[in-house]
């Protein structure tokens, strides 16, 4: 990318990611409120965005830094094929990107969390 200015690259370092969770999580009052189309058989997520790298961020979730509650007891393996397309990008496409994925997953009958 010589001719891309340095700004702009450095802008787009924002990731959105989906990390797989147990089915334990179906147990949580929280998570089955937020998800009253759950499809019985479709796996349950946790969507988020991140400025690191989706793996990076994930080992934090599981280390208990920064931790979403249902990631650091449930999250499983991250599901780079629901969402590697989209990567990288700038902050508010990630922003937005996260809200649009966790939409179209709960359409999709998946139990979803997204905070």
């Amino acid at each position: 990318m010589p001719n891309t200015p340095r700004r702009s690259r450095r802008s787009h370092h924002h990731h959105v990611y989906v990390v797989q969770l147990d089915d334990r999580v179906w147990n949580e009052p929280a998570f089955r409120r937020a998800n009253p189309g759950y499809v019985l058989g479709k796996p349950f997520v946790y969507v988020g965005m991140t400025g690191l790298d989706p793996d990076l961020r994930f080992d934090r979730h599981k280390a208990g830094i920064q931790a979403n509650r249902f990631v650091f007891v449930y999250g499983e393996r991250l599901l780079p094929q629901l969402y590697a397309v989209y990567n990288p990008m700038p902050y508010e496409a990630a922003r937005e990107m996260e809200v649009e994925l966790a939409i179209g997953l709960r359409e999709q009958g998946f139990g979803v969390w997204q905070a």
